[in-house]
C-alpha cells in the first residue's frame, strides 16, 4: 500500500475500507479508546487533545456511540477538520486533524 494521507479519510462512513482505516489508525498523531463511553465525556476529551497537537496532527477516537459520530466534530468546531469511519459492526473511528 502507498503512504496515506488525510485525503484517503472519505467523507462518507462506509466508504474507507478496512485496510485503509487500520493503517490511517496507525499513522495518527494520538489515539483515544471511548469505546463504551457517552458524550459529554468524548467530546471534552477530544477538545483537550485537539488543544495539544500541532497543525496538521490527526486524533483518532474510537466509539460505539453513534452521537459521538456527530457531537465531537461539534464539539472541536474550527480547530480540526473531522471525518468518520464505520466498521461493519457498530465501531467507528472520528478522525480530526488538527487546523
Amino acid at each position: 500500500m502507498s503512504e496515506l494521507s488525510w485525503d484517503d479519510v472519505v467523507e462518507m462512513p462506509n466508504e474507507l475500507d478496512d485496510e485503509t482505516a487500520e493503517a490511517l489508525l496507525r499513522d495518527a498523531t494520538e489515539v483515544q479508546d471511548m469505546t463504551g463511553e457517552v458524550c459529554p465525556y468524548p467530546q471534552v476529551e477530544a477538545k483537550k487533545a485537539i488543544a495539544g497537537l500541532s497543525p496538521g496532527d490527526v486524533l483518532v477516537q474510537k466509539t460505539d456511540h453513534v452521537p459521538s459520530t456527530e457531537n465531537v466534530p461539534k464539539a472541536v468546531g474550527d480547530d480540526a477538520t473531522a471525518k468518520v469511519w464505520q466498521s461493519g459492526d457498530g465501531r467507528y473511528r472520528i478522525f480530526l486533524r488538527k487546523e
